[in-house]
């Protein structure tokens, strides 16, 4: 069976759960095999965690550099495990991170890129949701060993096992003086909610909630479904909540199992960031609303009346 590439996406030792789904995803292909980048000691930790998606394989590649630097170590291990293993296609998140490391490894090996992947098939073909969301396509490398970044959440992560062999790789050296080097760290204060790529679901304010002060009614319907908190750019402009928690073509994209969008009017550049979600429930007291139109659920209504009706119910339940 052919050989797979998946890039580990980890923090620390903690594996985030994109990995699983692009494990997941390489199993359609062939064999998966994981690659881990990071600082010596990272592969003990995630191991386990690696062999419960069905790595069969784990390449180990640890270094000082590969903690301290940024994109070029990545690149470089990919780049020579590619020439080495003939893999099928190599499979990477598409976070900021992931995608410029696909798109220097395409260059790199000569080969086709297959950007923000929402499924890939058997044959290494993969769909697509492209032009905001507007169209769904099916595309395939024509050249080369295909280069495959994965929406976070695009795929379900579906626990398999696997060996998860180890196999040792030297870190290529890098000139110093062509890579940039992570100088000092400080830790992001996200609190208790799950970050809001990896969440199963969100729950979202746009325009319609007001005020920064209002936002308060989409965090207390987030922390009782125990969700991600996200937000439209049009409030994100209106200083109603921080930049990091913008969903849309702008912000971050988003494929959780249940999207809830409150006061958010569904204007292109915001549905291109979430339009994938499994299930989607709209608040909105514009008949007209764009978000209508994609949305599962939808409730014509003042959300600050809907929303903290839903909050109730759900803690009731919950108790």
């Amino acid at each position: 069976m052919a050989e797979v590439l998946v890039l580990v996406d980890h923090v620390d030792g903690e594996v985030k759960k994109v990995t699983y789904e692009l494990l997941t995803a390489a199993r359609a292909i062939g064999e998966p095999s994981a690659v881990v980048v990071g600082a010596p000691g990272t592969a003990a930790k995630v191991n386990q965690a690696l062999a419960g998606y069905g790595a069969a394989k784990v390449y180990v590649a640890e270094s000082e550099n590969a903690a301290n630097q940024l994109v070029t170590p990545e690149v470089d291990v990919l780049a020579a495990l590619v020439g080495q293993a003939s893999p099928a296609a190599v499979l990477v998140a598409a976070t900021p991170k992931g995608k410029e490391v696909a798109g220097r490894l395409a260059i790199r090996t000569g080969s086709g890129l297959l950007v923000d992947a929402v499924d890939v098939a058997a044959d290494a073909s993969v769909t697509q949701s492209i032009f905001g969301g507007a169209f769904t396509v099916k595309a395939k490398a024509g050249t080369g060993v295909p280069v495959i970044s994965v929406r976070p959440g695009g795929v379900e992560a579906v626990a398999a096992e696997g060996a998860a062999t180890e196999q040792a790789l030297e870190v290529p050296a890098t000139d110093a003086a062509k890579v940039v080097t992570i100088t000092s760290r400080e830790p992001l204060k996200g609190g208790d909610r799950p970050e809001l790529t990896e969440a199963s679901i969100v729950v979202s304010g746009g325009r319609g909630v007001g005020s920064a002060e209002s936002f308060e009614v989409v965090e207390k319907l987030a922390d009782t479904l125990g969700a991600a908190v996200g937000a439209s750019r049009a409030a994100v402009d209106s200083g109603y909540y921080p930049h990091q928690f913008q969903v849309g073509q702008t912000g971050k994209t988003v494929s959780p199992q249940l999207y809830i969008a409150l006061g958010i009017s569904g204007a292109i550049q915001h549905r291109a960031g979430m339009q994938t979600s499994k299930t989607i429930i709209a608040v909105n007291k514009d008949t007209e609303a764009p978000i209508f139109e994609i949305a599962d659920f939808g409730v014509v209504g003042d959300l600050f009346k809907v929303a903290p009706q839903l909050t109730d119910e759900v803690a009731k339940r919950k108790g």
